[in-house]
């Protein structure tokens, strides 16, 4: 039975392939005659059959890990017992200092400018003629992968020695040359370049916010729309004083949401700048302590830093849905 653990030969593969999906036809047939046998086995079995799964997966997939890291964290390589330390040299130390710094600018920066851009397109483009067309565009971002999207943007930075025989690849850098200016390298200068990375997260994300924004402007009922214009407002007064109020709850949802992803980012740190030239951030530093530097104390810090900061802003989505729901 070693091929359950290390399957080698494509033949292996295939079996515990085969043997997983009858596994999961078998736990599926097990719920679904719970489900039409109600009178036969009690409703306590039914309820473990439909959330036992889920509540396990739950358990040794997020809290046990949550768990061991949090213990993780108080230790120096999981042998030595250093209390607070690691947290002490994430917060007091210059390198981390600037990717706690980073972080924060992440946060701030592309929740609200993502935010803002899709707002104002959604309000632009909406009921135009080319509506579906003009919000497509905008929307495509959001189906390349954080890699992709980096790989994207990094030829764009693409910087080439401004010499005579060498033709600019960087679309941005080739930009400048018929400005007459010299080519810059983007993604080194400090600080500057986190701001360029920052660009990458809002050209993804601007997409989702323009989608749910643009469909909770629709929600609008007419006739406050109707009552509005009837009262002298337009253009920028209806946009203060009708439309922002009335898709309130659809921001929150879209500030947080975006918030609590760029908190997380890193994929667009690790692939364009490897976390040099001060553009590291939390998770990507965490990732690199844990496994590049090989330091799974200071890791774990860092990824319970991590969860602490994600804390606030899920409790007050929460919070502000609840209110939502209470006015309805």
């Amino acid at each position: 039975m070693d091929f359950l653990t290390d399957p080698s030969t494509p033949a292996e593969k295939l079996g515990l392939m085969v043997i997983a999906i009858l596994a999961f036809v078998l736990v599926m047939g097990a719920i679904l005659f719970a489900v039409d046998r109600p009178k036969r086995i009690p409703r306590w079995a039914v309820a473990v059959g439909f959330l036992g799964p889920a509540v396990l997966l739950v358990i040794f997939g997020l809290v046990y890990p949550g768990i061991r890291t949090i213990f993780s964290s108080f230790y120096e390589n999981n042998s030595e017992f250093v209390g607070l330390d690691n947290y002490v040299t994430a917060f007091t130390t210059d390198q981390f200092q600037v990717v706690l710094r980073n972080t924060a600018i992440w946060v701030i920066t592309v929740p609200v400018v993502a935010t803002f851009i899709g707002l104002v397109y959604a309000v632009l483009v909406d009921r135009t003629r080319f509506e579906k067309l003009a919000k497509t565009l905008v929307f495509l971002p959001m189906a390349i992968s954080m890699v992709g999207a980096s790989i994207i943007w990094k030829f764009v930075y693409e910087f080439r020695p401004d010499q005579a025989n060498i033709q600019q690849t960087g679309l941005l850098n080739q930009v400048l040359v018929w400005l007459g200016i010299p080519p810059q390298q983007f993604l080194i200068g400090e600080p500057w370049n986190t701001f360029f990375l920052i660009v990458v997260m809002i050209w993804i994300q601007t997409g989702f916010a323009m989608t749910v924004l643009s469909a909770a402007i629709k929600a609008i009922p007419d006739d406050i729309v109707e009552a509005a214009r009837l009262d002298g407002l337009h253009g920028i007064g209806m946009f203060r004083y009708i439309t922002v109020p009335s898709i309130r709850p659809a921001l929150v949802v879209v500030v947080t949401t975006i918030a609590m992803g760029t908190l997380k980012v890193f994929d667009i740190v690790r692939t364009m700048t490897g976390g040099q030239f001060g553009t590291s951030v939390v998770a990507n530093e965490f990732y690199t302590q844990s496994f590049r530097q090989n330091n799974i104390g200071l890791g774990a810090a860092l990824a319970v830093i991590l969860f602490i900061l994600v804390i606030p802003i899920v409790a007050y989505n929460v919070r502000q849905l609840r209110i939502s729901e209470e006015s309805r």
